[in-house]
């Protein structure tokens, strides 16, 4: 992604837009049931009465407070102010002319004023949780840059095209919710076109199974690590989140390095494929593993885990443990992922054994999570940057949105197995992963504290599916040696983090309190890509090296097709 001109801008809607597409296993509730559920206050909503009226003197504070700060407003005494990057207001408009400038003012002073409340009323965390995110959906909805009659920036559209702009945002507002993900859409969907210009990196389909594909790619260097790389995706996403255009590859940065790397295409599954659980998934990296370390005549394999494949893996790791087979593991790395879901944000406050039952209940019926529902719940996680500037753009502005190529794959999901998002809730709702013995794969009971291999964990500072501090605690729980990674980016923009950004950085520290601001206050900012950083220290793990190979594949695994395979196309 480039450019400065986008609904969002530049920079900002790269990480912002990036972040909302990669899974989130509590949020897998509302992607069955739909997501008009979270804006229904349910029973936090008369907690939050309740405690407002127990404390009327905070609410005639906050009134009077907001009475005066308009009366300011009103005769043009207010230093209300949009914060200076906030790109709903850029136009010189809504700061010269009066109308929309007092526009913005009682916007951000009601805002001030709702948030305030939510505060004011002391409930307890989740509800909280719940209130927060319903009021500031309602105050992001309310912003004037969303009215057409408010926004300077439409109001010359209409002049300069004679309406015409209207006429094509409604064309567009049909077109886009007429099918599910009934949300503005990010990114054309002939925008790009995989194999083409994205998961471009040369390798082969050397094994394929019900479940998924594996594909290895060609070394690019004369010499190769040993010990081979297998990197196991989002099980409700597709793989190329790590091999996007040129240079924003993970794969060809890794293939680049010198090492070995596999990577597993899930399959995208339809209701034939409802009873595969999370045993399903755990056999598949099983098989992964033995087809890559075939190849690579090798006893030990790394592994490379993101988001819910990061869950899948560990749970994995323990069940090697158990039966005595974690050897054959010489690194593991775990990217935004999160194993103990005490108090993970918002998504975690959202769900309850009713609400997980009813979710389970609906993807059983149909047989599988579908992709697109769930991209609609993400959108609506952050609905400034993936809802409203959109709907400004297409709907109002009638401009196409740009190609971005972290947004064409987040608009091109997989969807879940109905035996996999019941796995995937029941570990949310329990926590039972980070209780020894209180989780279960293959038949192995996981306890992550016997699982000592090194560990590499990444987790980005502003994400806000899985709070970094979440994805901390895991240092925690595994039994090995960890070295914990804190990048500057939000969810997905943490992965896709290619050297050469002058403003990337990440953090690292020594050792790992339990308490991660501790650990925080001790890390020391490095300048750069943590892909480097991640680099040098898989080197270390998987060496030494060897000639590379002459061919992919084997006598064993033949090669199928060419990267980036078939299943990555199925929809």
């Amino acid at each position: 992604m480039s450019g400065d001109d986008t609904p969002g801008g530049g920079h900002r809607a790269d990480e912002a837009g990036a972040d909302v597409a990669a899974p989130l296993d509590l949020l897998l509730t509302d992607a069955a049931l739909g997501p008009l559920r979270r804006f229904l206050p349910g029973t936090s909503g008369i907690r939050f009465a309740a405690s407002l009226a127990r404390r009327p003197k905070r609410v005639v504070s906050r009134g009077r407070a907001l009475i005066g700060e308009l009366a300011r407003i009103g005769v043009g005494r207010s230093e209300l102010a949009p914060h200076d990057k906030d790109r709903r207001f850029a136009d010189e408009a809504w700061s010269q002319n009066p109308v929309f400038a007092r526009a913005v003012q009682g916007y951000l002073a009601v805002g001030e004023a709702g948030r305030g409340l939510v505060d004011d009323a002391e409930l307890g965390w989740g509800d909280h949780q719940r209130m927060s995110f319903l009021v500031g959906n309602l105050i992001e909805a309310a912003a004037p840059s969303n009215n057409p009659l408010l926004n300077p920036t439409v109001l010359k559209a209409v002049i300069d095209t004679g309406g015409g702009n209207l006429l094509e945002g409604l064309r567009r507002l049909v077109r886009d919710f007429s099918t599910p993900p009934r949300v503005p859409a990010m990114v054309e969907p002939d925008a790009f076109e995989v194999g083409v210009d994205l998961a471009v990196t040369p390798g082969a389909v050397v094994l394929r199974t019900e479940a998924f594909e594996l594909l290895q790619y060609t070394p690019q260097t004369t010499k190769v690590r040993r010990v081979p790389l297998l990197i196991v995706p989002p099980t409700i996403n597709k793989y190329y989140v790590v091999d996007l255009a040129e240079r924003r590859s993970l794969v060809e940065h890794l293939v680049r390095s010198g090492q070995q790397v596999f990577v597993i295409s899930w399959r995208n599954p339809d209701a034939r494929h409802a009873d595969w659980g999370l045993d399903s998934y755990g056999q598949a990296v099983l098989d992964a593993m033995d087809a890559a370390q075939s190849i690579c005549r090798e006893k030990r394999i790394a592994l490379l885990a993101l988001c819910s494949g990061g869950m899948l893996a560990s749970m994995l790791l323990g069940h090697l443990a158990h039966v005595g087979a974690l050897d054959r593991v010489a690194a593991c790395a775990l990217a935004v992922t999160v194993l103990d879901q005490t108090r993970a944000g918002a998504p975690s406050a959202l769900l309850s054994q009713q609400v997980a039952a009813a979710a389970t209940a609906a993807s059983r019926r149909q047989g599988y999570l579908d992709g697109a529902r769930l991209a609609e719940v993400f959108a609506w996680l952050r609905p400034n940057d993936l809802i409203w500037s959109y709907w400004v753009n297409n709907y109002l502005l009638g401009k196409e949105p740009k190609a971005f190529d972290i947004l064409y794959w987040n608009a091109d999901p997989v969807r879940m197995t109905a035996a996999l998002h019941r796995d995937f809730i029941e570990l949310a709702v329990t926590n039972s992963v980070t209780e020894p013995g209180g989780a279960v794969m293959l038949g192995s009971p996981v306890d992550l504290g016997k699982v000592d291999t090194d560990a590499y964990l990444v987790a980005g500072i502003a994400d806000h599916l899985c709070k970094w501090e979440s994805c901390y605690r895991t240092t925690q729980l595994l039994g090995g040696n960890t070295r914990f990674v804190l990048s500057t980016s939000g969810h997905i923009a943490s992965m896709v983090n290619p050297p050469g950004n002058p403003r990337a950085s990440y953090r690292i520290a020594d050792d790992n309190p339990a308490d991660p601001q501790r650990w925080l206050e001790s890390a020391t900012t490095v300048d750069g890509s943590w892909w480097d950083d991640y680099t040098d220290w898989l080197a270390a793990r998987t060496g030494p090296e060897r000639n590379r190979p002459r061919r992919l594949g084997s006598a064993a695994y033949p090669l199928v097709c060419d990267a980036p395979g078939t299943y990555v196309h199925d929809r």
